[in-house]
């Protein structure tokens, strides 16, 4: 692999990254939000602790993307 397409290939690892864990992120704030205003008569600790299990299993999978390097996303690799 030359230099560029490692760089490139690492481009897109941190894109990937900062995408699934700004989801996760968001839906976890999301989810305690609803159970803050539904069952917890509107307590701060479910947003925070939803936000922060998204943020957390964010931030697991980007470990797991940096720490396998030959892990190919979703394309077919041919065989030379």
């Amino acid at each position: 692999m030359t230099s560029g397409k490692m760089a490139d290939e690492y481009g897109r690892k941190w894109d990937r990254c900062l995408a699934d864990t700004a989801v996760k992120t968001v839906t976890g704030l999301g989810v305690g939000v609803v159970f803050s205003v539904l069952f917890f008569k509107r307590r701060t600790w479910p947003v925070s602790f939803g936000s922060g299990l998204g943020l957390g299993m964010g931030y697991s999978n980007c470990q797991h993307d940096f720490r396998l390097p030959y892990l190919v996303h979703g394309r077919m690799v041919k065989d030379q």
